[in-house]
């Protein structure tokens, strides 16, 4: 085993940090055992404790930030081998490893001297070894090109069986090894983008201890220009390298580079010396390595770029997550999290109520990420924005004819979804007929295909959701109360974010990131004014409705912060808390308004459809500029006032 830390965010992104045997703290404090430069992580943020079975054991030491293990939020926790820590700003993977440690990588060092005087050098068309054949009219009685060929038979089974990067270049070095008298070795590979190298593996023929090898830069460099495999026979004769110290020094008595080509595109080279003054690279040498390197081109560059996807997929992984995660410190969220914690790895049926914009697929993303299905699909399925027609169809799919335009037989949502979890949103909009058979569904997990009489048997976990209020629905008959039993197994109520403010600050900050990132723009602070103004606002679209309005701002704005003027229209209508002091523009231009509605509703002596007519709006907006401004009381009392004058 091998317990570390991977950096994937935060100030010390793509490092990796060994865990030690027994306790070890993570925090900010440079005397912690895994030390994290990050601000938004406290001094002592949570302990990491490996047990005498070799598991591990995370728990947050009561940290400013929490600590998140897959995006839920824990007290104390075991780890599995992959799992995702997240501490302020900073996430890591959590990572083990069973099997043997290979022999680890010599470095890389490059040599920018001229190069030697005498070289030979070869095209690929006229590499012996892979011209089958010329190679058999010109094979001697008795030579070693049997042994040759033997060699290069062994290393295309060995190049094309390993899918590893590291792994691959560490035992194409060993047999080159075998069949070529170099001490030294190395893989570079680049971008395709030029000369220079960002894949660099080196070996040393003596296992143990990694070594310094040193590569001459201009060699690899002209063989990669060319094309051409280069041998530089004896560098202690040669007049460009004699002079130079380190060659010297490790007795380097010949050199050998070879291109990798791939579909006529150079992609690196294989770079060998040899420091034994008998037993000097050859011709022969330059032929088999040149043929090796023709074998294992391909073979590099798959594993290069499969390395590469999987780089990529878990960045983009890791983004998502952080993209679906819900993001709350609060006394509310707190709870949501617990309930998450303790219903994630179950197969219960979850009821998630709540308010538009709450937030509730997040919620049911999470159940789903911190389950044992979590690398299985995660389907989800608005029932309110497919029409009735085609939700059947949809969602349990139908054969060959089944109607007018089912031309093939098509899959369903519920087959496709099979080993994870369907996510059913606005499930009160169900139609009564695909109630009945969502609750045959939930109770044998079987159906037909619509047109079909197979019975298809599905295993899957069902995760609903609602805005309505379904015991309502049930009473007034237009949802099954049957169906509202098997559904409501485990309910969560998702909080609206009024009554959550103390989550507005963080998730203002958390937005303000992922739409700088997503707009390509720097992130800004937020002024203490509209931070304020977003605090004290109702938010009737709850935490969509706040996203839509920080993508906004910084879209829309051109300070060098989120300034009050930079909120929507609706936010500036609000009755200014206490604490907040406004602007003299904002403030005249709310008491105008004032005025002028106050004007408007006396003058139609409380007729507030002519009012609306009046000032030019809408009579839903006029009561909505009423209530935000304030204005309800006010009005009353002047046409109070005004009919006892009148009388």
């Amino acid at each position: 085993m091998r317990p570390r830390l991977l950096v994937i965010a935060g100030p010390s992104k793509d490092s990796t940090i060994p865990l030690p045997d027994g306790e070890s703290t993570l925090g900010r404090d440079p005397t912690n055992a895994v030390s994290v430069p990050d601000a938004s992580v406290s001094r002592k943020h949570c302990l990491l404790r490996r047990e005498e079975d070799d598991r591990f054991q995370i728990k947050d030491l009561d940290s400013r930030n929490g600590t998140l293990v897959n995006g839920l939020a824990i007290k104390e926790q075991w780890l599995r081998h992959g799992d995702e820590i997240a501490t302020g700003d900073s996430v890591f993977l959590f990572l083990l490893e069973d099997e043997e440690q290979a022999v680890p990588p010599s470095r890389v060092e490059f040599d920018d001297s001229q190069p030697m005087a005498e070289t030979k050098l070869i095209h690929p068309r006229e590499v012996l070894y892979l011209q089958p054949d010329r190679l058999l009219r010109e094979l001697p009685a008795g030579s070693a090109v049997a042994r040759n060929l033997n060699a290069l038979l062994k290393i295309s089974r060995v190049v094309h069986a390993i899918r590893d990067l590291e792994e691959l270049q560490a035992q194409l070095l060993d047999l080159v090894f075998e069949v070529i008298p170099a001490g030294r070795g190395a893989i570079l590979l680049s971008d395709g983008a030029g000369l220079e190298f960002n894949c660099l593996y080196a070996r040393t023929r003596q296992a143990g201890q990694p070594q310094l090898v040193r590569v001459s830069r201009t060699i690899a460099r002209q063989a990669m220009k060319d094309n051409v495999a280069i041998l530089g026979v004896d560098v202690a004769a040669s007049g460009a390298l004699r002079e130079v110290e380190s060659l010297a020094a490790s007795e380097v008595r010949s050199l050998l580079c070879v291109p990798l080509t791939v579909f006529q595109r150079v992609i690196g080279c294989i770079y060998l010396d040899s420091t034994n003054a008998i037993n000097r690279f050859q011709e022969d040498h330059l032929q088999l390595v040149a043929a090796i390197a023709g074998i294992s081109a391909v073979a590099l560059d798959n594993a290069r770029r499969l390395q590469w996807l999987e780089q990529e997929n878990q960045r983009l992984t890791t983004e998502v997550r952080q993209e679906q995660s819900l993001v709350g410190e609060g006394a509310r969220m707190k709870e949501i999290f617990q309930f998450l914690a303790r219903v994630s790895p179950t197969e219960s049926t979850v009821l998630i109520e709540g308010e538009s914009g709450t937030g509730k697929e997040l919620a049911a993303r999470a159940l789903h990420r911190n389950s044992h299905r979590a690398n299985k699909p995660f389907v989800a399925i608005n029932c309110a924005a497919i029409p009735e027609s085609l939700l059947e169809s949809d969602l349990f799919g139908h054969e060959r004819g089944a109607f007018t335009g089912a031309a093939v037989q098509k899959k369903g949502r519920l087959e496709v979804a099979d080993g994870g979890v369907v996510f059913l949103d606005e499930i009160g909009e169900l139609a009564p007929a695909l109630q009945v058979k969502l609750l045959r569904v939930l109770q044998e997990r079987e159906f037909e295909h619509v047109g079909g009489t197979h019975t298809i048997k599905v295993d899957i976990r069902l995760i609903a959701a609602t805005n309505r209020d379904l015991n309502e629905a049930v009473r007034t008959g237009q949802f099954r109360q049957d169906l509202y039993y098997r559904l409501a197994v485990v309910r969560l109520t998702m909080p609206p974010l009024r009554e959550r403010r103390e989550d507005i600050p963080m998730l203002t900050r958390h937005f303000v990131q992922k739409y700088a990132k997503r707009s390509k723009v720097k992130p800004k602070p937020v002024s203490r004014e509209a931070m304020a103004a977003l605090v004290n606002y109702e938010w009737p679209g709850n935490v969509r409705e706040l996203e839509n309005a920080i993508e906004r701002a910084l879209v829309m704005g051109s300070a060098d912060m989120v300034r009050l003027e930079d909120l929507p229209e609706s936010l500036l209508e609000q009755e200014s808390p206490a604490e907040m002091h406004e602007g003299k523009y904002h403030a005249s231009v709310k008491e105008l308004k004032k005025q002028l509605i106050i004007d408007a509703v006396e003058q139609t002596r409380g007729n507030y459809v002519d009012a609306a007519g009046i000032l030019g709006v809408h009579p839903n907006y006029l009561h909505r500029l009423i209530r935000n401004l304030g204005l309800k009381e006010a009005l009353q009392e002047g046409l109070r006032g005004r009919n006892k004058f009148s009388a």
